[in-house]
């Protein structure tokens, strides 16, 4: 299922061309595999999957839409400040892009299965070219498009690589999170997902997320994957082997702004990290 943009979702023509730019594309990219595999690339090198504007949003008290619901004003952040998002935000504003450079997208459901019984609550992007659908994450940031077939199919990295089979009906792909680099099943509950069911599913996280209490950054860069997650940095190398060590705040700050280029303006303003509290009862 596919579906044109979203009269919200539509980007004016000059914020595309700033998006581009700063992507380090120098033209709209084909509606083939190989322009949307040319984006991808360069969105996993240079847009974070991050919570940080979520923290500030959260900690401030303000009671509006979550921060980057909105594809524009996440785009406009991320030109500002360097900011991304976490999975809601990032893979609406990623579909959101996609749909106004003219590719048939569609949003997805999943479920990261890091517990016994999780509920939903991860958000995801498929493109269909030529009959063949492609996942493109904002989060698992996977380096390139991954197939979605009947069979087997994979992303071959060392750091940053996945895996996806097919089983009872649903994709899994096994991915490794910063946080638990020993790697876990993302389930795809279900595609064709709407703008609003989205922002639904995002509004859902305010009152607890394991995004919602510390900090958390992660990004593709030289062969690597590199962030902080819940007071470590983590380094998934080429070599696909994984290096954590913790960091105290004022490391952790200068690493944002100095290495990932977040804006000192929102850095300095990060609330302490706080533990993170046992999920309510569902």
């Amino acid at each position: 299922m596919t579906h044109t943009t979203d009269p919200h979702d539509t980007l004016s023509p000059a914020l595309v061309e700033r998006v581009l730019e700063k992507l380090g594309l120098r033209a709209r990219p084909a509606l083939d595999l190989a322009g949307l595999s040319a984006l991808y690339a360069q969105w996993c090198l240079r847009v974070p999957f991050d919570n940080i504007r979520k923290l500030l949003h959260l900690r401030s008290g303000n009671s509006g839409p979550l921060a980057g619901d909105d594809p524009t004003e996440f785009f406009e952040a991320w030109l500002a400040h360097g900011t991304g998002g976490t999975c809601w935000p990032g893979n609406g504003a990623l579909d959101a892009l996609l749909c106004n450079l003219g590719f048939e997208t569609t949003r997805g459901v999943a479920t990261m299965m890091a517990s016994a019984d999780p509920p939903p609550g991860h958000a995801t992007v498929v493109v269909q070219l030529d009959g063949r659908r492609h996942m493109v994450d904002a989060s698992i940031l996977h380096g390139e498009p991954l197939l979605l077939e009947q069979t087997p199919t994979a992303v071959a990295h060392p750091a940053w690589g996945v895996q996806c089979t097919l089983r009872d009906t649903r994709w899994h792909i096994f991915w490794r999170p910063l946080h638990r680099p020993e790697g876990f099943d993302c389930r795809i509950e279900y595609l064709g997902a709407t703008r609003d069911d989205f922002r639904r599913r995002h509004e859902m996280t305010r009152q607890w997320s394991p995004f919602n209490y510390a900090v958390t950054l992660r990004q593709n860069r030289a062969g690597q994957v590199i962030g902080t997650a819940f007071g470590k940095r983590v380094e998934i190398g080429a070599d696909g082997n994984i290096l954590q060590q913790p960091l105290a705040r004022a490391e952790q700050l200068r690493q944002l702004i100095e290495e990932f280029g977040i804006s000192e303006e929102l850095v300095m303003a990060l609330p302490e990290d706080s533990p993170i509290p046992p999920p309510p009862a569902r």
